[in-house]
């Protein structure tokens, strides 16, 4: 995995729109005429790719088909059986999790950004003031439920084994002094469960589309990004057997870029952080930590 974890970026799968860019000039290159379709996941993500396509094909004559999907298994499914040609939804260690789970072959091109996971609520300001007995709504999936149980760790609320590695189950929560009650549901649905919980570990994405923002959070588990694990920082995928292709390589050249980074910001409210930067490549060019948390989050998947 290292390979392409210190150099590219992160992607999502998704729906079937095709995005006709305009643009008075179009470029005469390498890949003119080629067509890329790209799986994303929420109309964040969709708002990014439609600027990253207008570019594709006003600088090298791609064009960029999206295929918007509604939850997290289709799209890598379509991916696998060659519907997409790309995926931008996931990171790291779903997609290994993914890829143990189904036989799957799928590989990350490179990173794309860094979404903080928020703990949001409507009746509780500050992440202090969880009472007892409190329920909480976390995502049901093996990744996104750990790395939220995690951070309720990182808050202050839960303790957890750490023999469990990045991705914990309820099961594996050692210590638990409020006595708080999760509730496991599927990612896309905690949003709207909201009203009817203390609080909700929501991901980013689905955050931004049920109105809400990082500023509304009241609490976020990568205020530091580059403390958090390269399993948890999002990236660009394709099937294995293309992983080679130097189309696709230009497809997340063309992404990773500062225009990008600021339709990022724009489209994102602010939450997401480009993961593609010196920084971040100096952050994924550790391998022994990323080869150690990789086999952490293979060895736990489901």
């Amino acid at each position: 995995m290292k390979k392409f974890l210190k150099s590219l970026g992160v992607l999502s799968l998704a729906g079937s729109v095709l995005v006709g860019a305009t643009s008075a000039v179009q470029a005469q290159g390498e890949f003119e005429g080629e067509t890329v379709t790209v799986g994303v996941v929420s109309e964040a993500e969709e708002q990014v790719w439609e600027f990253v396509s207008e570019q594709a094909l006003e600088q090298e004559g791609i064009e960029l088909e999206l295929v918007l999907f509604t939850d997290y298994v289709q799209p890598n499914v379509a991916l696998q059986d060659g519907s997409t040609d790309l995926n931008a939804f996931q990171h790291v260690a779903f997609l290994n999790e993914w890829n143990e789970a189904n036989d799957g072959n799928l590989e990350a091109l490179g990173f794309s950004y860094v979404t903080p996971l928020g703990v949001y609520s409507e009746s509780i300001t500050s992440i202090e003031e969880i009472p007892e007995d409190a329920v909480i709504a976390i995502p049901n999936d093996p990744t996104n439920g750990g790395r939220a149980l995690l951070g309720l760790e990182l808050a202050g609320l839960i303790e957890v084994d750490d023999e469990a590695g990045i991705l914990p189950t309820v099961a594996d929560v050692t210590d638990n002094p409020l006595n708080i009650q999760f509730e496991e549901l599927e990612a896309a649905q905690i949003a709207q469960a909201l009203p009817d919980v203390d609080a909700a570990v929501i991901n980013n994405t689905f955050a931004l589309d049920a109105g809400l923002s990082v500023e509304d959070a009241i609490f976020l588990d990568a205020e530091n990004p580059a403390d958090l694990p390269d399993d948890y920082k999002n990236i660009i995928a394709v099937n294995g057997d293309n992983a080679d292709s130097e189309l696709f390589a230009k497809v997340v050249e063309l992404y990773q870029t500062d225009e990008v980074a600021e339709k990022l910001a724009e489209a994102s409210n602010g939450g997401d952080v480009p993961a593609w930067t010196e920084e971040g490549e100096e952050e994924g060019s550790d391998s022994s930590e990323s080869e150690e948390t990789t086999e952490e989050s293979e060895e736990s998947a489901e």
